[in-house]
């Protein structure tokens, strides 16, 4: 199972419609994640043309923007949860474990900062994903979007891939 994961997309403002680099990775999806902060349902609407999209609400996401906080998954075996603002560095691993003790991976957004970082065995072996932003990079050298793999309840791969310069 291929699923690409974005967040803080913030349109209009920054995404008025699906950046070419990113719908190269789109196209042979089988499911896209979004860690919140879409703006405005066209952005998820123009998604659902790639694969089934899930998703959770951002901090500036509004009242029409139909999304939970938080979301719990299986995909192909893998427990997934989501959340858009996880906090801060400090203590995250620890408090996402917490907040989701059966998540093997939790997908979250928020600081538009890519992070892919695996808990010792006090966290459970928990990993923690953050795409990053495709579309407002802030202070980061390139916007960017994640890409799992999933095989039999096995996270195989996991990038975070630039596409922006």
């Amino acid at each position: 199972m291929k699923v690409v994961v974005l967040s803080d997309t913030h349109a209009p403002r920054r995404w008025r419609s699906c950046p070419p680099r990113v719908a190269e990775h789109l196209r042979d999806a089988d499911l896209i994640l979004h860690a919140g902060d879409v703006c405005v349902p066209e952005v998820l609407e123009e998604l659902t043309g790639y694969a089934p999209v899930r998703a959770v609400k951002g901090n500036n996401d509004g009242p029409d923007v139909v999304a939970p906080e938080t979301l719990e998954l299986d995909l192909d075996g893998l427990r997934v949860a989501m959340i858009h603002d996880s906090g801060a560095a400090k203590g995250r691993l620890a408090r996402m474990r917490r907040r989701f003790p059966a998540a093997d991976l939790v997908v979250f957004g928020h600081s538009h900062i890519p992070l892919d970082e695996s808990g010792d065995e006090d966290q459970g072996g928990l990993r923690i994903f953050n795409p990053g932003s495709p579309t407002d990079r802030r202070r980061q050298p390139y916007g960017t979007v994640g890409l799992l793999r999933i095989e039999n309840g096995t996270l195989t791969e996991a990038r975070i891939v630039p596409v922006t310069g």
